[in-house]
C-alpha cells in the first residue's frame, strides 16, 4: 500500500502542506516534504508528481528548495537511472537544518541591514537621537539572538535535548534569577 492511500498519511501530507503556507513556505513544497518524509523507500520524481497531482516542473523546483535546505537529499537507486529522493528522518537534525538555513535566508540580511545603517547614522546629526539609538539597540538585540544561536548550535545533540527538556527548570543554573509560575 502507499503512503498516499493512508487516509492519516493524507491529512498529514495536506495539514504539513497547510503549516507551511504559514511559515512562508510553498505549499507544494511542504506537501513533497511531508510525502518524502512518510515514505519508507526513496521516490523518484514522476511518483511525487502522481502522488501529489503535481506538475512536473513544480516537483523539480520543490525538490531543490528542499535540498536547499538540507532536508531532502538526492539518492539512487539500483537498476534505476533516474534521481530519487529522500527525507532527512532525524527530526533533530532536520529542525537544525532548516533553522540555519532560515538563519542564512532571513536573519544574516537584517543584521547586516541593521549594521549598515547604523554607520550610516552614526555621525550625522540630522538623525533624531530616538531613532539612532532604536536601530541600534534592534541590531544589537539580533545579533546578541545571533551570538547565543551560534553557541548553542555548537553543542552536542544530546546536551541540547537535554536543555530542552529541562524547560524553564534550566533558570535555576543562572545565578540571581528566579523562575516565574
Amino acid at each position: 500500500m502507499s503512503v498516499i492511500q493512508i487516509p492519516e498519511a493524507q491529512e498529514y501530507i495536506l495539514h504539513w502542506g497547510e503549516m507551511g503556507s504559514h511559515w512562508g513556505v510553498n505549499r507544494s513544497v511542504s506537501q513533497i516534504h511531508a510525502l518524502l518524509y512518510l515514505s519508507d523507500r526513496p521516490l523518484h520524481a514522476e511518483e511525487i508528481c502522481e502522488a501529489l497531482s503535481l506538475a512536473r516542473s513544480n516537483v523539480s523546483t520543490a525538490l531543490k528548495e528542499l535540498q536547499g535546505y538540507k532536508i531532502v537529499r538526492r539518492t539512487h537507486v539500483v537498476g534505476d537511472r533516474r534521481d530519487h529522493f529522500v527525507a532527512e528522518l532525524d527530526l533533530w537534525d532536520m529542525f537544525m537544518a532548516i533553522v540555519a538555513e532560515r538563519k542564512r535566508r532571513e536573519i544574516d540580511p537584517i543584521i547586516g541591514r541593521l549594521a549598515e545603517l547604523s554607520d550610516r547614522m552614526a555621525d550625522r546629526g540630522d538623525v533624531p537621537e530616538h531613532v539612532r539609538h532604536r536601530i541600534g539597540r534592534m541590531h544589537e538585540f539580533i545579533s546578541t539572538l545571533t551570538g547565543w544561536y551560534q553557541q548553542v548550535r555548537g553543542l552536542k545533540k544530546s546536551t541540547l535535548i537535554a536543555l530542552m527538556k529541562l524547560g524553564s527548570k534550566v533558570a535555576r543554573f543562572v545565578p540571581g534569577s528566579s523562575q516565574k509560575n
